[in-house]
Parts: structure tokens; C-alpha cells; sequence
């Protein structure tokens, strides 16, 4: 085997640590160790969903369901239905030959940072609205249910972070899939720590999670020092064309169940993204339903 030299190894392990930014931890809080995280090849998928209010969703079959392996980047992304074509056309007009140019390159580079919608499965006690998987106060999700972070949302996730490092921020992942049971330590810890009241404003219950879905991730300081950060501006006018909204948005608190997250993003598919941050609404207003502990 041919021998690789000390300074080859370290530009190597460099090279593998600038791809998708530098994992942080919320060191200012009382977050338990987790596993490795672990990335979800996913198969083919179809459209399947489940609502238990929304009065325009349907219940379906899904996705075939895919292994799940331990690693620290994907090589695939979740194969999806053709999104629609909502795209503009130019114009008919003569124009010059590098305004032409420039334009197609920038189209070039949308649709480089597309990302499809994220694969769905056919498991009892998820609940689909509309293509998308809900976990919030309202919507639980299996205590079993262990996807792993989904490989289109860490692929979309590691090209969000690039093109934010072209433009000189650093932009890495610090929380991404979190399993029912590692939710229920670090909502405990927050119980004993401030009461379950001030907990629940801030962090959910097991089962309640988004991070349990594999398709939300949270960045650099999981904290209000994110806050008005250039990062924090650039990723909540930006996220949405990598297909990730800012799922706690500034003033929703009574809407959402939880304070303002410049910090938690969620994984919809650029389509969907680009929809809901067009239109200022957090996903339960732009789906019609609520959050709250029903019990």
C-alpha cells in the first residue's frame, strides 16, 4: 500500500473539515453527549401524506424506505418527483451577447443550490401536510422513528455553507438529528434547570422535535449571540433558495410554540421554501394549523 506523507494526511483532514463548515456544540447550555450522527441514503420517493386536521391533506403511501449508514458526509441526494415549472422566461428582446452571458450563469448557479423535496415514508404516526413531514407541539412523531439526518437536507446544508463562506461568513453545523430518547435528556436538563414552563418556550418535549425528523439543523451558537450576526441575516434571506426556511422566526412565538431561532432551520425543498419565505408566514400559518400541547 502506498504510503501517504504527514503533510498530504493533514491537508486531507483540512480539506475535510472546510467542506460544510466546522461542527460546533451549544457549549453554553446543558446539552448531553450524542451518538454520531448518521445520514439517510434515501431511495426514490413518491408523495404520501398524513393530516389529522388540515382539511386539504390526504393519506398515502411513501418513499421506500432506505438504509441508514454512519457518516460525516453524503454522496447521495433523495431522487424526487420533476418540481414544477414555475421558472421566468427571458426576454424577447435583443440584448448584448455578455448581459446574455450573465444571466445564464446566474440561472446556472440557482439551480445548482436547487434541493428537491425530501423523501417521505410510509410509517404509522407520521403526519404529512401537503408533502411535508409535521413535528411540533401539536404533531408527534414515533418514539421509534430514528431516520438519521437526511442526506438531501446535509447535501443542500453543505452547499448553504459554501456559498456563505464565498461571501466570507462562516455559516457550520452545530445540532442536526437528534433520537427521541437524546431529545428527552436535553429537555430534562432544561426542566431542572429553569422549570418546565420557561423549557417548554425554548425546547420541545421528546417525540415533538423537529430535529427527530432529520430534515432540521441547527447553527454556529445555539444561542441569542447568533442573533443579528451577519450570518444570522445572510441565512434568513438566503436559506430558503438552498430549500430550507427559518422555522422560528422573529414574533411568531404564540404561533409557533417557541421563541425566536435565528439559529434552527427546517428542510422543505427549495420549492416549497421559496413559497413560504415569499410570503412571511411560519409553516403553521401557511398551513392552516397549530402548536400547542394538546395534553
Amino acid at each position: 500500500m502506498k504510503r501517504i506523507s504527514k503533510i498530504t494526511l493533514i491537508l486531507m483532514a483540512a480539506a475535510s473539515m472546510t467542506a460544510c463548515g466546522k461542527v460546533g456544540e451549544r457549549s453554553s447550555l446543558p446539552i448531553p453527549q450524542q451518538p454520531a450522527a448518521t445520514v439517510t441514503e434515501a431511495a426514490t420517493g413518491t408523495s404520501a401524506e398524513e393530516s389529522t386536521t388540515a382539511s386539504d391533506t390526504t393519506t398515502t403511501a411513501a418513499a421506500d424506505s432506505s438504509e441508514t449508514v454512519t457518516t460525516t458526509s453524503a454522496d447521495t441526494e433523495a431522487a424526487t418527483e420533476a418540481p414544477d415549472a414555475n421558472t421566468a422566461t427571458g426576454s424577447s428582446d435583443n440584448t448584448a451577447a455578455a448581459p446574455a452571458q450573465q444571466q445564464s450563469a446566474q440561472t446556472s448557479s440557482s439551480s445548482d443550490n436547487y434541493g428537491p423535496a425530501p423523501v417521505q415514508y410510509d410509517i404509522p404516526g407520521l403526519t404529512y401536510i401537503n408533502g411535508v413531514l409535521i413535528a411540533n407541539k401539536s404533531y408527534s412523531l414515533p418514539a421509534d422513528f430514528a431516520p438519521g439526518l437526511d442526506s438531501t437536507c446535509y447535501n443542500q446544508f453543505c452547499k448553504l455553507s459554501s456559498a456563505a463562506a464565498q461571501e466570507g461568513l462562516n455559516i457550520y453545523l452545530s445540532s442536526g438529528f437528534r433520537s427521541y430518547d437524546y431529545q428527552a435528556q436535553i429537555y430534562n436538563n432544561y426542566c431542572a434547570r429553569d422549570g418546565q414552563a420557561a423549557a417548554d418556550t425554548y425546547s420541545a418535549r421528546p417525540g415533538y422535535s423537529e430535529h427527530q425528523t432529520g430534515l432540521a439543523i441547527d447553527v454556529n451558537q445555539i444561542d441569542d449571540s447568533f442573533i443579528g450576526t451577519p450570518e444570522a441575516i445572510w441565512l434568513e434571506n438566503h436559506c430558503h433558495e438552498f430549500g430550507f426556511i427559518l422555522r422560528y422566526p422573529q414574533g411568531k412565538q404564540d404561533i409557533t410554540g417557541y421563541q425566536y431561532e435565528s439559529w434552527h432551520i427546517r428542510y422543505v425543498g427549495t420549492d416549497l421554501a421559496t413559497q413560504i419565505h415569499a410570503s412571511g408566514l411560519t409553516l403553521e400559518e401557511y398551513f392552516g394549523i397549530d402548536s400547542y400541547y394538546h395534553s
